[in-house]
């Protein structure tokens, strides 16, 4: 009799071999790497029995041979020698030179470009180095924390990202950790990470507001929790705004409040952040504290409170707080309808950030779990899941896609095939078609935005479908097919469906979004709303003038002389010639008028036209030959 080893679907054969992942939260300020063991998901401590790992990365002379230091080792090198001492540099990933420009006034390093695909170097003694790169260093430590405590390798990693990273962030990431030896199962959006903490530790079910701060970026999300399945209804969030921010505030006031007049070195300014630091965390635990700053030629005392730092800090909290009430809106719900609020992220063990979530949302907010431990543990969940220790039924997991994605069609308009906030994985298809006759090539624009204009949405990538067979204009068609995957990348397809043609494109763009250019997209497609229809409207009426004209004068070109008397033809150009004139302006019923008359003026000349093309056709055919043609 044979023996059939029969297992769950999605579940090893053999429960004893499970296999090894890790969930990590590949943070700003810290960074951590989670498992689940013994049926429950815990973070991975170092040697020392530390959680959190410091995403700092230091750099020796290349002549010195010495390899990288990441962590507490390298934190310590951040004030005596900041430049080659890299620290927040998820800031720079997926950006370009221009964008980093914008932070060149918060840290210290000296950038140079990559030849060809515009990434920022950040120089150090060690020679360029790439944020990828910087990145990977920080992954390869937890991977070999991973490998240590499961005793094993990997098979492969859930690693979260800011829910508003676009394609170039999160291909940025994915990039480091293949330099880093690690295996992606999925990216996967930090809010979301906690969702799935909270969810499944406790039995969640309802609508919830997920609220990460941390040290350099903050996102909110809002999810629904219902029989274990998880759905994104909307998302928001800024990828330039975190505790970092209230380090700096504080480094700036004591900057001020010192009156010191010379030069603040990279020394000195890594050293006033640090203390800043020191200070914000004391004030979350202790109503005031005492300071005590001496470096070089640098010295300030003084005592500050708790009410001092909610006020500096207010105006970044209140920025959030606007974010919040945004996604809100975007998810159709209120306030009073949310379950639940999970805070997440070091930042939000700030009292009056706790006090002020709390007050929007009107409910205590949760903090149950480390608020810098959920992220990790919701990772590691779901890397339990995707390597196949756990059924996928246990969990469904629904993002949403947080800008439309379109490309650009005649008149520089913008036409959007994946709207903002549907769930992805997603792909959706849509027939296009030439708009000149013989045209055997297009040209595909893809974009990012909420605007109707293309000059107002963010250009993603640019690719050409060659070899459409030559036809009059609007007969072919070219398919055009957008696929969003689990990670939020996406890829690109054009089809000619009558050759089977294609060409295709996965956008790699080489660069992220500059800061709050995300919000401010958002901001501006509601602001601009009514004036954006109205702009879309009168490009569609000029792009039909445009082409009512070029067809015209490409008859009177052809047939003009043969089929038209001196008169005709001059009534015809006429009235071209004010379709022109109105073209250029801005009155779209005084387009529309002129298109009309324009196609008046011309319909017995496109008649005449016909009759000529079908007596040229039977030109020498008998009756019979016709029948036999129709036949055939």
């Amino acid at each position: 009799m044979a023996l059939l080893q029969l297992s769950e679907p999605g579940m090893t054969p053999e429960p004893h071999q499970r296999k090894l992942a890790v969930g990590i939260d590949l943070g700003t300020t810290h960074s951590l790497v989670a498992s689940v063991r013994s049926g429950s998901a815990e973070v991975i401590a170092d040697h020392e029995g530390r959680n959190l790992l410091p995403s700092i990365v230091h750099y020796h002379s290349e002549s010195s041979g010495e390899q990288p230091v990441v962590g507490y080792e390298a934190r310590a090198k951040a004030v005596s020698d900041p430049l080659n001492t890299i620290i927040s540099v998820k800031r720079l990933m997926g950006r370009g030179v221009e964008d980093v420009a914008t932070l060149d006034h918060q840290m210290p390093y000296q950038f140079a470009e990559h030849e060809g695909t515009g990434m920022p170097l950040i120089e150090t003694a060690a020679g360029n180095v790439s944020p990828v790169e910087v990145s990977a260093e920080i992954l390869k430590v937890l991977a070999a924390r991973g490998r240590e405590a499961l005793d094993g390798d990997l098979d492969g990693a859930v690693i979260t990202v800011p829910a508003y990273f676009d394609e170039a962030q999160r291909q940025a990431t994915k990039d480091a950790a293949q330099v880093a030896g690690l295996k992606v199962l999925r990216l996967l959006n930090e809010p979301t990470a906690a969702a799935i903490a909270y969810g499944l530790d406790q039995n969640e079910e309802g609508v919830i507001a997920v609220y990460d701060l941390g040290g350099g970026t903050f996102d909110i999300s809002i999810l629904r929790l219902q029989a274990g399945v998880f759905e994104v209804l909307s998302t928001g969030g800024d990828t330039a705004l975190g505790g970092d921010d209230f380090d700096r505030a504080i480094a700036e006031w004591i900057l001020n409040e010192s009156q010191f007049e010379r030069e603040v070195t990279p020394h000195l300014g890594r050293e006033l952040m640090e203390s800043a630091r020191d200070i914000k965390e004391r004030l979350s635990d202790q109503e005031s504290v005492v300071v005590d700053i001496m470096h070089e030629d640098f010295y300030w005392q003084g005592e500050v409170d708790r009410v001092w730092f909610n006020e500096l800090v207010r105006p970044f909290v209140e920025r959030t707080l606007k974010v919040c009430k945004g996604a809100l809106r975007d998810a159709k719900i209120k306030a009073k309808d949310l379950a639940n609020v999970v805070m997440v992220g070091g930042s939000t063990r700030v009292p009056c950030v706790r006090e002020r979530v709390g007050e929007l949302f009107n409910t205590e907010p949760m903090v149950d779990i480390d608020p810098d431990l959920v992220v990790a543990t919701g990772a590691a969940l779901q890397a339990d899941v995707l390597v196949g220790n756990k059924s996928n039924d246990d969990m469904l997991l629904l993002d949403v896609n947080p800008l439309s994605l379109g490309i650009e069609t005649m008149g520089g308009l913008s036409e959007k095939i994946i709207p903002r906030n549907v769930t992805i994985p997603i792909a959706k298809a849509q027939e296009f078609t030439t708009y000149k006759d013989g045209q055997t090539a297009m040209a595909i624009h893809v974009v990012q935005g909420e605007r109707e204009l293309i000059a107002d949405c963010r250009s993603l990538a640019r690719f050409e479908l060659r070899g459409i067979p030559a036809m009059v204009a609007g007969a072919a068609r070219i398919r055009v097919t957008f696929q969003v995957d689990a990670d939020g990348l996406l890829s690109v397809a054009a089809k000619e469906m009558t050759t089977g043609i294609e060409s295709r494109v996965t956008v790699k763009p080489s660069y992220g979004l500059e800061e709050g250019q995300v919000t401010q997209m958002l901001k501006d497609s509601i602001a601009h709303a009514r004036d954006d229809v109205a702009a879309r409207q009168l490009r569609e009426k000029q792009v039909d003038a445009e082409g009512l004209l070029s067809s015209i004068e490409n008859a009177l070109f052809e047939d003009g002389g043969k089929l038209l008397s001196t008169a005709e033809r001059a009534d015809i150009e006429a009235a071209l010639q004010r379709l022109r004139e109105v073209a250029a302006g801005d009155d779209g019923h005084a387009i529309t008028r002129e298109i009309d008359r324009a196609g008046q003026v011309s319909n017995e000349f496109a008649t005449r036209r016909m009759d000529a093309s079908i007596k040229e056709a039977l030109a020498g055919k008998s009756l019979d030959a016709v029948n036999v043609d129709k036949e055939g």
